[in-house]
């Protein structure tokens, strides 16, 4: 007895030094298997541009895409025509099919140019299938394009001024679906909660707030990311049941301390308060600058002399005293890198220090380089 109240006084107290973050719904933290969307792509057409489409000479599958479709439409062409066309684009069409969607729904499409088409503005998109991954036709796209841009060429100067981007537009409510996507939500009257990010803690949590909510054996967690869950039988009690599942708040356990970095951009961002052990930091640069100053020497007007133009080149190095700071264990991450930007650190040495800290083992946190 003794002892259970030993373990209980421990719980309390690693409670009490470790709070709970604050609560969010479980349809922010995991998805149902199965309710997914599915990317769709096709080969388009675009025609009725202001001469500002494919050189063909250079797109050969334009001209061809073009003769198929004439074909098709019962025009035939002599043999050895050449085709100039200045009007019309090969595109590729690309849209996703949310879940559960049906016959005669419409879908939101981006079209982008494969070509040498310098704007797809003003053009209209001929019908095109667009497929999915098992090369199944479930949506047909056509309409006018809308670009969010625009682009002036002088005709003789040279200049060119240019808004956006003018190789890509936007259909809204440009593809329609032909085909729906086979779903077994709620087979065997269960359903599958996936974790947006696997952590034992958080699945135990979300299955003690659905039993909590509906009742003991409701919710089952089978690893560290799935959680199985028992759904009522029929449709409609079904969709109402995941309605309210979808709403519940879970307690989030505090994550684990992470520094994400940017190498490109030197960005630096934590997640929350990251620690440091004792540690000392010496910092110091080093700049060279190199400079070109052009001098001009005239002689007088009547010495008969000529005009010379000299470049005096120079070279300056200068190195900063190396600064050392001393860190105190318990620090936070933060501060230091505030301290050092107050001594002049670039982006670049504030990564380097970084990765410096974390091989010392001074950096109590995972760090992560994108």
């Amino acid at each position: 007895m003794r002892k259970f109240a030993s373990v209980v006084l421990l719980v309390a107290a690693f409670g009490g030094i470790a709070p709970l973050a604050q609560a969010e719904r479980l349809k922010d933290l995991a998805t149902i298997a199965g309710v997914r969307q599915n990317q769709l792509s096709g080969y388009g057409i675009v025609v009725g541009l202001d001469g500002t489409g494919d050189q063909t000479s250079q797109t050969p599958f334009t001209v061809q895409s073009i003769r198929a479709m004439l074909q098709q439409k019962g025009v035939n062409l002599p043999a050895g025509t050449q085709l100039q066309l200045k009007n019309v684009a090969a595109v590729m069409v690309t849209t996703s099919l949310p879940a559960f969607a049906q016959p005669g729904q419409t879908l939101d499409i981006t079209v982008s140019s494969i070509g040498n088409a310098k704007s797809l503005r003003g053009g209209t998109l001929l019908m095109a299938p667009l497929h999915g991954a098992d090369g199944q036709v479930y949506a047909m796209a056509q309409g006018n394009l809308v670009v969010g841009g625009v682009g002036v060429q002088a005709q003789g100067g040279g200049a060119q001024v240019q808004v956006n981007h003018l190789a890509v537009g936007r259909i809204s409510a440009g593809a329609t679906v032909e085909r729906a996507v086979a779903s077994n939500l709620g087979e065997n009257n269960q359903i599958r909660l996936e974790l947006k990010e696997t952590d034992f803690a958080t699945a135990a949590r979300v299955v003690d707030a659905v039993n909590d909510q509906f009742g003991p054996g409701i919710a089952t967690a089978l690893d560290g990311r799935v959680v199985r869950v028992r759904t009522p039988s029929s449709s409609d009690q079904r969709v109402a049941f995941l309605g309210m599942l979808e709403q519940i708040d879970v307690n989030q356990p505090l994550a684990s301390a992470k520094v994400i970095m940017n190498a490109r951009t030197g960005s630096v961002v934590m997640n929350r308060a990251v620690m440091l052990d004792n540690c000392a930091i010496s910092h110091g640069n080093l700049s060279i600058t190199i400079g070109s100053d052009t001098q001009v020497s005239q002689p007088n007007a009547l010495a008969g002399g000529q005009t010379v133009v000299t470049q005096n080149q120079s070279v300056e190095i200068k190195k900063e005293p190396g600064q050392m700071i001393n860190v105190k264990g318990g620090a936070s991450l933060a501060e230091v890198v505030k301290a050092m930007n107050s001594i002049g650190t670039t982006p670049q040495d504030l990564l380097a220090i970084l990765q410096a800290l974390k091989a010392a083992g001074s950096l109590r946190a995972e760090l992560e380089i994108i």
